[in-house]
């Protein structure tokens, strides 16, 4: 059974809209690997960000992206948070977002 991908919101979607489209275009290949493997894709496409938040890592002639995600169950990921990388770490504000939203969107 396929995995499905859904969005927190709308906003987010748009966010990913919004990538330059060489970024977007890495973004669609990596949802397709996503939407078959799941939570066995791995680097260099995916990474674990512990506590069962992941980063897809998008990267395109315009510049590397990082779209943060979760799972639920019955095989749905859902798409938390994205953002333009422009240093070398994950910056905090970015991650505790996507932090957040997990909380929000996984609660028992």
């Amino acid at each position: 059974m396929p995995w499905t991908i859904d969005y927190y919101s709308e906003a987010v979607r748009l966010e990913i809209e919004a990538l330059p489209v060489g970024t977007r275009a890495a973004y669609a290949r990596l949802t397709e690997l996503l939407e078959e493997f799941g939570l066995d894709l791995r680097m260099p496409h995916s990474r674990a960000m512990g506590g069962g938040l992941y980063e897809l890592r998008p990267r395109g002639r315009e510049g590397i992206a990082r779209v943060f995600y979760c799972t639920l169950v019955g095989q749905r990921i859902i798409i938390l948070h994205s953002f333009i990388k422009k240093t070398h770490g994950t910056p905090t504000r970015e991650l505790e977002l996507a932090r957040r939203r997990q909380r929000e969107v996984c609660k028992p």
